[in-house]
């Protein structure tokens, strides 16, 4: 056997993880030998989170050791969490750090091959499914560790008063595991949010966080244990409050290419509630995959919640689905107490099995369309369809009633979240997502009070201005309240620039413009460069679903893998020992340099967090005489007076100089509401947009 410093190791990923990983086993597990010889002890697990507005960046360390006295063969498995995309995944050998590359599937599987047939020791990593990668890591020496780090982005699931971060633990990949480490286990979440945090909390480990909030727009919260439980999700929600709708900007850009973006619109507390009732029709999935995790007892949950928020006016059905639908009532019923008693006793008695077969079941929803009302037709699943159903689901989304929305409620880690979020947004609905450790009530009220608020429709932002392409959406969905809409794209001009947009609210058109930057160079945000390019290829898969085709979109995939280091059904992880074989084989460093670029930034935004966080514990203990503070003067070295509470300006911890004040804050609201806003234009140039709005709403420049 070879010892580390003299193997090649590679890593090939072979998975949708950016599509379908919908796992829950965050955590990662080794398994001696395959699986046959024992389980590896969990040392250590250290998370770190850091979210920018809305855009979660985790970094998972782990170690791992060989407690048996002779050398095994490991397999890693690790599948990463709903919507994530890998971004990279390292391994340590005598104490140095390997970096993967991204490269099209198979050469990176000829690759692997060449070097097995000269009998090299790789490790090789591929997809089991859709939600599961696994990793083979040899050789661990007898007593040896072993340490492997995993770094993954995601866009949080936000209302408009709570975002939702979910570290997904809570499936284990067999049975007899123990998920607990012997060592510590510790997670800390930094949150910076454009819009102001009110009040953070986790309803999974409440009395185990330590949460800190510094000020209105930085928090932090924190757990460590030793010997710590690896079998349930970590839940942290934390609580924004905007007034009034309007619009978010983040953006990157190196020099000398073209810049990227991320618009978020979110619907403020000014557009009022309707008081007219609806009907809902709730499809609850009670196939045999709703058995594993216990999704279908939180679906029970949920649906109970869910009906017990609907109000007077409301009517409802309840019906079940596996291979074919079953009604309750046969009817829509009002949504009075006795109904829903009789509603919550029917869910008691339901039971998963069977395969899923959901067309059946929204047809049968379909005919309980009233013209007078609207119909909610809500979805609770993890979306385990068959694949060639999916193109019939996209053709019944068109061939729903004029009046009717879906809307899919993902249940459980392990949730088809490309599929529920393709059929809630073609029909103007919305896509959630419920854990383990959430909390089914404000889940139920969120959802509530989403569809109380008016519907911003038809909406059309005109980007022209900044010379916008490739943007995603292509077409803008429905504005919930307490649902953001983020728009992705590239920008090729830059400075103060006018952003146009346009909507329909409450039967009144409406144009709005707001005044943002767009700079020349941003190199603090490059975590979107990353979303952008997932939301592409996503964007790309959902048009092949709906061709039954993916012929056509290949070739873009795997380009925008290797050039952002995105894992997809098409590209691999591939990691060699050192930068001679990575020459050898003409792979270029692109994730090697995109990392240290991710880091710099990373590292930049932790001293001025670390500053934030110094000065606002500034006033905690003794305090000094009342003379001013002083500090080094960066340009002389001589001693001037700072007064540290003086708004603009913080002190830098690392070397007491001051910072420059921060950039001026992307954030602009709305007069949606209040009176009359831009032109109003009806009839005619209503019905117009609409026929426009697909040219107009980020119109790709190629």
């Amino acid at each position: 056997m070879k010892t580390f410093r003299k193997m090649a190791t590679l890593l090939i990923v072979a998975a949708t993880l950016l599509f379908g990983s919908a796992s829950a086993k965050a955590a990662g597990l080794l398994i001696a030998d395959g699986g046959f010889g024992g389980v590896l002890e969990i040392k250590e697990h250290d998370v770190n989170v850091t979210i920018n507005n809305g855009i979660a960046v985790t970094r998972v360390t782990q170690v791992f050791v060989n407690t048996e006295k002779r050398q095994v063969e490991a397999l890693y498995t690790f599948p990463v969490p709903k919507g994530a995309s890998v971004a990279n995944f390292s391994m340590w050998i005598k104490g140095k750090e390997m970096v993967g590359e991204v490269l099209e599937k198979k050469r990176a599987r000829e690759i692997y091959n060449s070097y097995k047939r000269r009998r090299r020791d790789p490790g090789l990593l591929e997809q089991v499914d859709y939600k599961t990668f696994e990793m083979r890591i040899f050789p661990i020496g007898p007593n040896a560790e072993q340490k492997v780090e995993i770094v993954y982005y995601q866009e949080l699931n936000v209302d408009h008063d709570q975002a939702t971060y979910v570290y997904p633990l809570a499936t284990v990949t067999r049975k007899d595991i123990n998920a607990r480490t012997t060592g510590k286990f510790a997670i800390q979440a930094e949150i910076k949010s454009a819009i102001p945090i009110v009040k953070m909390a986790s309803p999974s480990h409440a009395d185990e966080f330590v949460i800190d909030q510094h000020t209105e727009n930085y928090a932090v919260a924190s757990l460590e244990t030793a010997g710590g439980s690896l079998a349930a999700d970590v839940v942290l929600n934390y609580d924004l409050v905007r007034p009034k709708t309007g619009m978010d900007l983040l953006t990157s850009r190196q020099s000398g290419e073209d810049g990227f973006f991320c618009l978020t619109l979110t619907s403020g507390k000014d557009l009022a509630e309707q008081d007219a009732g609806m009907d809902y029709v709730f499809l609850l999935d009670i196939s045999g995959s709703m058995a594993n995790d216990g999704k279908l007892i939180m679906s029970k949950n949920s649906v109970s919640a869910f009906i017990n928020e609907l109000g007077s006016e409301d009517r409802f059905e309840m019906m079940t689905f596996n291979v074919n639908p079953g009604t309750l009532f046969n009817a829509l019923q009002p949504a009075d107490a006795a109904n829903k008693d009789a509603a919550k006793a029917h869910l008691d008695t339901q039971r998963a099995r069977g395969g899923t077969v959901l067309a059946p079941a929204m047809n049968t929803a379909y005919k309980y369309g009233d013209p007078d009302r609207t119909l909610n037709v809500v979805i609770l699943s993890d979306g385990m369809t068959e694949q060639k159903e999916r193109r019939t689901l996209m053709q019944l989304i068109d061939d729903r009633p004029r009046n009717a929305r879906v809307f899919c409620i993902g249940v459980g880690n392990e949730v088809n979240r490309p599929l529920l979020e393709q059929m809630a947004q073609e029909s103007g609905g919305l896509a959630a997502f419920i854990s383990r450790g959430d909390n089914f009530q404000r889940q139920a009220q969120a959802f509530r009070r989403k569809l109380m608020r008016p519907v911003a429709s038809d909406l059309l932002l005109e980007l022209d201005v900044i010379g916008a392409y490739n943007v995603t959406p292509e077409k803008l969905p429905n504005l919930y309240h307490g649902s953001p809409i983020r728009v992705y794209g590239r920008y090729k001009v830059s400075g103060e620039k006018e952003i146009t947009l346009k909507a329909a609210i409450q039967g009144r058109a409406i144009s709005e413009a707001v005044t943002l930057a767009f700079p020349q160079s941003d190199q603090d945000n490059p975590e979107i460069e990353r979303m952008w390019a997932l939301q592409r290829v996503d964007q790309l898969m959902k048009q092949s679903n709906r061709s039954g085709s993916r012929e056509n979109v290949i070739n873009e995939i795997v380009r925008l893998g290797e050039d952002f280091s995105i894992v997809t059904q098409y590209t691999s992880f591939l990691v060699l020992e050192n930068d001679g074989e990575y020459k050898r084989w003409k792979i270029d460093r692109r994730n090697s340099r995109r990392l240290s670029r991710d880091r710099a930034a990373q590292a930049r935004r932790q001293e001025m967090l670390d500053a934030i966080r110094t000065k606002a514990q500034a006033n905690i203990g003794p305090q000094p005489a009342s003379a001013p503070k002083t500090v080094a003067s960066p340009q002389t070295g001589s001693q001037k007076p700072i007064k540290l509470a003086s708004a603009p300006r913080t002190l830098d911890p690392q070397n007491n100089a001051v910072t420059p004040p921060p950039k001026r804050r992307q954030s602009r609201d709305f007069s949606f509401g209040s009176g009359p806003v831009g032109p109003l234009f009806v009839g005619f140039a209503v019905w117009l947009r609409r026929r426009k709005s697909n040219k107009r709403i980020g119109k790709p420049n190629r």
